[in-house]
């Protein structure tokens, strides 16, 4: 057995969290997969799997391995695909990756739509409100919201966002607007963390709101605002269809933060396969045709 053979029973193990299972996925017999990956350990001089009666776990250099394995094995995939001339023709496999409510409110929709359109390709949509490594988790397309760092990256702009504050018509009757940021610190608010809520102005500036609920959720804190509850701080995107029929109403416009880019960014740049390029193409001239996106 080659040892690419070797590292895709590895995911497999891996990922399964047993040899049995493994097998049967790839179709093989458990004592070939128990040999691929003890062939791996014995090359590597390394152990790679800690084995117990019911299980199997990853070692630290297993986890890192196992990272090196998928990136390896993705880029062969690409490889072959191209020389299958995927790249004429969108097919295969398409992993997309976006914060959970940007996810659910617009990549959703828009992936199923993109489908629709191209039905050589299949996708998985993972929506996750942390920063995910494309390549180590094996993701084709990214959907990002904030700058970019310095990275190998191709990133396009679709748009951007802003950071706002919202309040219900009922909850500003009831208790006034803020006029300036120190006013915040008089009213109840909902949101994801007691960190002060910042500002812009002639300087940087941080507001302390009564945190009446703290939650790990944007669309909660939207729910309690719209409730009455308080103020929450969600960005411009999530509260787009509330902010246009009233719902919501925004305060202290004059002092939000800059607005953030949202980008759509992935790996291979101009050696993207086709189902990559053309679903970046179908993405960004929706995104960029969204209003919620538009300021």
């Amino acid at each position: 057995m080659d040892q690419i053979d070797s590292m895709r029973i590895f995911i497999a193990v891996s990922e399964s969290g047993g040899f049995a299972p493994a097998a049967r996925r790839l179709r093989v017999s458990p004592p070939v997969a128990t040999r691929a990956v003890a062939a791996l350990e014995q090359r590597l001089g390394a152990r790679l799997l800690n084995r117990t009666t019911r299980q199997v776990r990853l070692t630290q250099a297993g986890q890192r391995f196992l990272a090196d394995c998928k990136r390896i094995i993705l880029e062969l995939e690409d490889a072959e695909a191209l020389a299958r001339n995927a790249h004429v023709e969108p097919q295969g496999l398409l992993t997309v990756t976006a914060p959970v409510m940007f996810g659910r409110m617009h990549i959703a929709p828009l992936l199923l739509d993109f489908l629709k359109h191209h039905p050589k390709v299949n996708a998985r949509a993972m929506f996750a409100d942390r920063l995910v490594n494309l390549i180590e988790e094996g993701f084709d397309v990214a959907l990002r919201i904030d700058t970019l760092a310095d990275s190998s990256l191709t990133a396009i702009k679709v748009g951007t966002v802003r950071r706002v504050v919202v309040a219900s018509p009922a909850y500003l009757a009831a208790h006034g607007a803020p006029r300036r940021p120190a006013d915040v610190a008089k009213h109840h608010a909902i949101g994801s963390g007691r960190a002060p809520w910042r500002f812009r102005g002639t300087a940087a500036v941080t507001a302390q709101p009564r945190m009446t609920l703290t939650v790990n959720g944007g669309d909660v804190a939207i729910a309690c605002a719209l409730a009455g509850h308080g103020l929450a701080r969600p960005l411009s995107y999530q509260v787009d269809e509330e902010l246009r029929d009233g719902r919501l109403q925004v305060v202290l416009a004059d002092y939000e933060p800059p607005p953030m880019p949202v980008q759509l960014v992935y790996p291979e740049g101009r050696q993207a396969a086709a189902k990559v390029r053309a679903f970046v193409d179908f993405a960004v001239a929706r995104l960029r045709a969204h209003p919620a996106l538009r300021h």
